[in-house]
């Protein structure tokens, strides 16, 4: 189905994001979101050399692997456009799309949001005039895991813990699903419309930052507990869209680190040797015992070189937005501005240094503590080397006053004097 057939509201802001939904090519093992010149049964064909350029996928998974068309939204089209649109059927594929990644933890988020969108689901698919019996039977009947994160649905921990607490534990969360539901739920005759019922739950999937993101596999190293010990990874999806880049941890389904694009700098290099993995970096600011540094994340993928041309696709987008928008706006600035240029300088702004960020208990929220970054000053100096093989200097890059400049986004510059490991 073509996104131009539906009622998408058109955005003449610029040349990308005036089709809401696109054709996307998926299996298990790689997503593509196809383009206008793009023809599906030529990239049906060169489905599996593109499994090995991009995935880790075994030879069997690739040759057994076969894509499938779906219709999925389009990572350029603003979210402010998408709370137009009234066709039911569009905003039903809408909501479907966001429901697979809020069950799949995909989009991790909190109790309060999963039990609301648990709550709309149930309205959306089964009505408002449900009674208490009749949502205990349909929660049993379909299983939590239809309407709450799989990963809440079925628990953790281990085999004895699960087992005693499940039946309680389920009975819980069927309580506040119920309890959430009934807020939702009127009196006959007064019951929402299905497109307001789906407004809200896009409305509230709006929240999340990383909604609409384009998800990319790869991997980062944990921290080291010992001496002695291996080191290893962990498996993230990279999410990335118009606002910025967000990496999760696949099996805890909660953010490591989430970053505007004012607040990174990225690079990406290729394996120096056979068996070494591309790796995307991300430069942004932090903390080591009181003193400002600036942290590197290393993320193993195969995609890394995507992800990186997609960065700096989104980037050049913004900026050509916000420079639009900025040139509207110059004259009423320009009649607004105090004498001397007081208010020059925007401490919150892109102008200055970029934001240091705040650890917070929310899933949604960074947990820089736990990444296993390289740390150094400004003048490229490592402060903490977490994994040395060399006796060269990490970063080589010259920090100058308009790093931070308004207009300005600066890749990490890879120099040979790499550290690797």
């Amino acid at each position: 189905m073509d996104g131009e057939d539906c009622s998408f509201p058109a955005d003449s802001s610029d040349g990308h994001s005036q089709r809401g939904s696109v054709a996307s090519s998926a299996t298990l093992s790689r997503e593509l979101q196809l383009k206008a010149r793009h023809q599906p049964y030529k990239l049906c064909r060169q489905w599996q050399d593109l499994l090995y350029r991009f995935t880790e996928a075994s030879e069997e998974d690739i040759s057994q692997d076969e894509p499938c068309l779906q219709y999925r939204r389009n990572v350029y089209y603003p979210k402010s456009k998408e709370l137009q649109i009234e066709d039911e059927v569009v905003l039903r594929l809408l909501y479907e799309e966001a429901r697979g990644n809020i069950l799949m933890g995909r989009y991790p988020c909190d109790p309060e949001h999963w039990t609301t969108l648990g709550a709309l689901s149930l309205a959306i698919d089964e009505g408002t005039g449900l009674d208490g019996q009749q949502i205990t039977t349909t929660i049993r009947g379909k299983k939590l895991s239809s309407f709450l994160p799989v990963h809440v649905a079925m628990g953790s921990g281990g085999l004895l813990s699960t087992l005693r607490g499940k039946s309680s534990r389920q009975t819980g969360l069927e309580q506040n699903l119920f309890e959430e539901y009934r807020k939702i739920s009127s009196p006959a005759g007064n019951s929402p419309e299905p497109t307001q019922l789906l407004h809200q739950y896009l409305n509230t999937c709006h929240n999340l930052p990383y909604y609409g993101c384009a998800f990319f596999g790869g991997e980062i190293d944990k921290p080291v507990q010992g001496i002695l010990q291996r080191a290893k990874r962990k498996a993230v999806n990279v999410g990335i869209c118009l606002e910025g880049v967000y990496v999760m941890d696949v099996k805890e389904k909660h953010v490591l680190l989430g970053l505007h694009f004012n607040e990174l700098s990225w690079d990406h290099s290729y394996p120096e040797e056979q068996g070494d993995s591309h790796i995307l970096w991300l430069e942004f600011d932090g903390d080591e015992d009181g003193t400002p540094v600036n942290k590197l994340l290393k993320i193993y993928s195969k995609q890394a070189e995507l992800m990186s041309g997609f960065i700096e696709f989104c980037v050049e987008l913004r900026s050509a937005s916000e420079g639009g928008a900025a040139a509207e706006m110059a004259g009423e600035v320009g009649a607004h501005q105090q004498p001397g240029g007081q208010d020059g300088n925007n401490k919150n702004g892109r102008g200055g240094r970029r934001g240091m960020l705040r650890r917070q208990s929310s899933v949604v929220c960074s947990r820089v503590h736990s990444l296993n970054t390289i740390s150094y000053v400004d003048n490229g100096k490592e402060i903490k080397r977490l994994k040395p093989k060399r006796a060269a200097s990490f970063f080589t890059r010259q920090v100058s006053a308009t790093t931070y400049s308004a207009a300005t986004y600066s890749a990490v510059q890879v120099t040979e004097s790499l550290e690797q490991g």
